[in-house]
């Protein structure tokens, strides 16, 4: 299972890897279900892992920038 794929939602590399993907899903409507296009599915999988980081790092600036400006952390 994965999340949303809509193009607004995640970087350009990855909606490129999308793309790719739901391009192999049209050329192989059966094979996909063999694993055609698992080369693709995995790509997508570490992209998103890799935004899910990014996003998690700039939460935590966030964070600590808010804590300080509160007076919680020096």
């Amino acid at each position: 299972m994965h999340p949303d794929l809509s193009s607004h939602l995640h970087t350009d590399e990855c909606n490129g890897i999308i793309r790719q993907l739901l391009d192999c899903h049209k050329e192989h409507p059966m094979k996909k279900f063999v694993g055609a296009c698992d080369e693709y599915n995995t790509a997508m999988n570490k992209c998103f892992k890799k935004e899910y980081h990014l996003r998690l790092q700039a939460n935590k600036e966030k964070s600590d920038v808010r804590r300080k400006r509160m007076g919680l952390i020096d």
